[in-house]
């Protein structure tokens, strides 16, 4: 039997060198920079017509130099938008050098493959090249989600059902839409013919590519003000600055392999039973100031099914971003620049042909869950050497969407149900948050409901159901959306068969659930993934997100806190009393009664009337 194929993503060390420009200039310059990618960003929010850019702000900006490398990133953004630029571009010049082109002033490609960097087929990029006195000095690039992109159903999330990467919707390899500033009619006319809401998604496009020109503009202004040079030494030093200290962090943890396996729900109800049970593997090697992410054992890519990740564009992001959050977290390290010197030290292996690293053409539009559970289980990797660093184990999301026709005419929305962070160390777990490497913000009910024929019916935490701990998991969301008038909605979500870990003694967290409410009342649970479900008016889409697992032994929770939250309704009596062996005298503690229940409980064992979801299976760590 001959090996699998692997993939490594690995870049070079920086060169060791000396600044020509003193270290004020360069924190100027790098201010200057940040400046211009955050006018993009509030450029592109202000001018998006759609709600997941506008409101959600579903986008990334970034300027990247001549190489490829990006020297700085709108932090608006979101981390899964902003992390592939570089990527993006890399698969740009790949295509572009294939074919013989080259680059032009005035020119902006558009880009949407996820075998050449993209995220997904719906984050499309748009790449402007920076020119500066004829020659090519940088690009401004803007990326973002859009909401149909002429897929076999309507919408560009929880499509699942896809053959391959065809059946995603249209793709877009390096398409030049502007060539030497002439729009590329032809191309603009093919969009608004295959895309169901075309003016809405057109009109993105469009934001996309005036707010990337902003970009370009304001990049040259500070090459003029500054001169190249200096702004390209500036760039350099900056970029080996965050490689320095993400290098000097990775030192500090003790050398040595840390594994964990997580778990993607699957497809439970397949004919196939590996369909079932979709493992994913992680593996840590610490060696001196490199850190390598090895995912050999992670499950075979999914035929027929779109929750396979791209390694560039998915996979290394996830891993990029979890392992920023832990080293470099800004509540307790200085700011460190956001550029490509960040992923200079991490090596990032999967086998070829996996769910994590899947050969083209298979689907993977569904891959945003399925890269959360990349993200949490290397968290839990790292738990052992990092336990003051990471929560227990994080609630993930559900992304639904909901389209439907006026006339001839689609609206199509995307509504996004928080998960919630784990437990830990001296904080409880976040609570109904956008998680990992999405960071999205909920849309407002009112935005919602003054936009299409749906109501939001019940928007509310998911009480009772965080894992117990010393710091208890995060609260996730209960979410009823009705249908005002016939419609349809695809879902991809993840975290209803396996709960969230619980941490150092900490209970596991509860898993999630979705429920179709009919308009007669009838009751159906539906899977964390389907396409195609339609539905009329008055039935009800309930979306219960999981919550997080807790932290530390429960028994050793301050009993205020306790009282606290059931004051406040996060917890019940019963769990108080069951789970946290707290007793209360009134509205405040019992102290002798506490001591006296909590020293039993200690005595029976931590299996002792856990709640019926704390038995959940969840990820294992070795």
């Amino acid at each position: 039997m001959s090996a699998k194929q692997v993939d490594v993503i690995e870049y070079p060390r920086g060169t060791a060198r000396e600044s020509t420009v003193d270290p004020i200039t360069t924190r100027v310059i790098a201010g200057a920079l940040e400046s211009i990618v955050l006018e993009v960003g509030h450029k592109l929010s202000r001018m998006a017509y759609s709600s997941v850019i506008r409101e959600s702000e579903d986008f990334g900006a970034a300027i990247l130099d001549a190489q490829g490398r990006q020297v700085c990133e709108c932090p608006l953004s979101t981390p899964l938008q902003l992390g592939p630029i570089p990527g993006y571009v890399r698969g740009v010049n790949q295509i572009m050098a294939e074919r013989g082109q080259s680059w032009h002033d005035g020119d902006v490609i558009m880009h949407n493959s996820s075998f050449h960097g993209a995220s997904h087929q719906p984050d499309v990029a748009f790449c402007v090249p920076i020119f500066h006195h004829g020659e090519l000095v940088g690009y401004s690039v803007t990326t973002a989600h859009h909401l149909d992109l002429g897929a076999l159903v309507p919408g560009s999330v929880g499509i699942v059902d896809a053959t391959d990467a065809f059946a995603e919707g249209l793709q877009f390899r390096a398409v030049k839409v502007y060539e030497r500033d002439e729009p590329n009619r032809g191309i603009w006319q093919l969009l608004r013919d295959n895309i169901r809401s075309s003016d809405m998604v057109v009109g993105d496009m469009e934001a996309q590519i005036a707010a990337a020109r902003v970009g370009a503009r304001r990049y040259v202004e500070l090459l003029e003000e500054y001169g190249k040079a200096t702004v390209e030494d500036a760039c350099e030093e900056l970029m080996n600055y965050s490689e320095r200290v993400l290098r000097e962090k990775i030192t500090e943890l003790p050398d040595g392999v840390y594994r964990a396996t997580g778990y993607v729900d699957g497809f439970p109800d397949d004919a196939d039973p590996e369909r079932a049970l979709l493992p994913v593997k992680v593996a840590v090697t610490i060696e001196g100031d490199t850190l390598t992410v090895d995912l050999t054992g992670t499950a075979p890519q999914v035929a027929e099914k779109a929750i396979n990740m791209p390694l560039l564009g998915t996979v290394d992001i996830a891993v990029y971003v979890t392992l920023r959050s832990i080293l470099l977290d800004q509540a307790t390290h200085e700011d460190t620049p956001q550029n490509s010197g960040l992923v200079r030290p991490i090596r990032v292996i999967a086998e070829r042909g996996s769910m994590a690293n899947p050969a083209f053409p298979a689907a993977t539009i569904a891959r945003f869950c399925p890269g959360n559970v990349v993200a949490d289980t290397l968290m839990h990797a790292l738990s052992p050497i990092c336990g003051d660093r990471v929560s227990a184990g994080v609630g993930n999301l559900k992304v639904i969407a909901y389209s439907g026709l006026r006339g001839e005419n689609y609206w199509v929305y995307m509504d996004i149900s928080e998960g919630a962070y784990g437990g830990m160390l001296e904080r409880d777990g976040i609570d109904a948050m956008d998680t990992l490497y999405a960071n999205t913000r909920n849309n407002p009910v009112e935005d919602i409901e003054a936009h299409y024929p749906l109501r939001v019916r019940r928007y509310e935490l998911r009480t009772d159901h965080g894992g117990a701990g010393q710091w208890r998991g995060g609260m996730g969301t209960i979410r009823e959306v009705e249908f005002l008038a016939p419609g349809m909605m695809n879902l991809e979500g993840d975290g209803n068969c396996y709960a969230p870990w619980g941490a150092f003694g900490g209970e596991n967290g509860s898993p999630g659930g979705v429920d179709f409410v009919h308009a007669d009342g009838s009751v159906e649970q539906l899977p964390s993934k389907l396409q195609g479900r339609r539905a009329g008016a008055g039935d009800v889409i309930r979306t219960l997100s999981p919550c997080g697992g807790g932290y530390g032994d429960p028994l050793a929770r301050d009993p205020e806190l306790v009282v606290s939250d059931l004051l406040d309704g996060y917890l019940s009596e019963q769990t108080a009393r069951t789970r946290y062996g707290v007793v209360l005298d009134g509205t405040g503690v019992d102290g002798p009664g506490t001591a006296a229940l909590r020293a039993q409980l200690r005595a029976a064992g931590p299996a002792d009337q856990r709640p019926p979801w704390a038995s959940a299976p969840s990820g294992t760590v070795g």
